[in-house]
Order: C-alpha cells, then structure tokens, then sequence
C-alpha cells in the first residue's frame, strides 16, 4: 500500500512543481567570464522601425479601442497586426510593453551606429535618461496590460509619447540635417 501511494504522489508532486508559475525576481544578469558579448546586428533606425515603433503603436492604438473588445483576425496565427494576432487583446499589450522595456537595453550597447553612419549617443549624459524613460514606458504598458484598465492603458500611452518626444526632440528632429541628427 505505502508503495502505490507514492506511486499516485510522486507524479503529481512533480506536475505540480513543473507547473508554478513562480519565477523567482532575480537581479539583472552579469555577464560571466566567457559568456558571448552582445552583439549589434542594425543600427538605431533599424532598431526603431523595427522594435519600438510597431510595439508603441499597439500601446498607441490602445487608447482608441479597448483591446478586450477587438475580434481576432480570420486567421490569428498569421495576422499581421499584434492587437489580432493569436496572443491580441491586453495580451498584445503586455507583450508590447516587455518588449519596449528589453528594448531599452539594445540602446545602450556599444558601438551601436545611427543610420547616417555617426555613433549612436550612448555616451551623451542624457541618454541613459532617455533609455530609463522608454524602459518605465514600457513597464508602464505591461502594467496596463496585466491589469486590463483602459485608464491605465491611456497614462502608459501618454507616458510613451513623452518619452518618445523627449529622445526625437534631442536627436531625431534635429536641426541641421543628416550630420547633426541620429537615428
């Protein structure tokens, strides 16, 4: 009897452990001896059109409609807009808003360039503000988006506008043309 007992236990300890969801919160990763650097595949315009843009704009278009509300696309696995794809709705939301945040890291590698060839201004002494601007942005859509709350939705999105701003104002819509912005 004792044995069939942990026949019947043992397994449904195991699934239950493997289940958990909880992670526990560790501090950022150091990089280990021997551990690969990180690497720069796109510059800055690259990582803007192809990160930040489309997954500020789920965040944007969230303030419009409430993502609870849209119907998923015909075919959701091959959907081109996040908002209707297989993980749309708040889900979208949240994915969007991690992804800002991670994304906030890609700007501060080094030897990233702008799109005009010039290094990105990663040493300037405003940029690691910037950076934490996009990256509580994010967090802010991911919070939203783990609550569900529209008026949430709307703070995080206006939050991003002005962290947006306040990085575009500085290097992108610069005065002076291609060698005096960074993009």
């Amino acid at each position: 009897m004792r044995i069939s007992s942990l026949v019947i236990w043992a397994p449904i300890t195991l699934m239950m452990c493997a289940c958990s969801n909880s992670q526990p919160t560790a501090p950022a990763a150091k990089p280990t001896e021997g551990a690969p650097a990180a690497q720069i595949h796109g510059n800055l315009s690259q990582v803007m059109r192809g990160i930040l843009f489309p997954n500020s704009n789920v965040i944007f278009a969230g303030k419009n409609a409430n993502p609870a509300d849209l119907k998923p696309d015909k075919d959701p696995s091959t959907a081109t807009d996040p908002l209707l794809s297989t993980y749309g709705g708040w889900t979208a939301v949240e994915n969007s808003g991690i992804a800002l945040a991670e994304a906030a890291n890609l700007l501060t590698i080094p030897g990233r360039k702008c799109s005009n060839g010039h290094d990105a201004p990663i040493t300037n002494p405003d940029w690691p503000q910037l950076v934490q601007g996009l990256r509580d942005a994010g967090m802010k859509a991911y919070e939203a988006g783990k609550s569900k709350n529209m008026d949430k939705l709307v703070d995080a999105a206006d939050t991003m506008t002005t962290a947006c701003a306040n990085c575009h104002e500085k290097y992108r819509d610069k005065p002076g043309g291609d060698a005096a912005r960074c993009m």
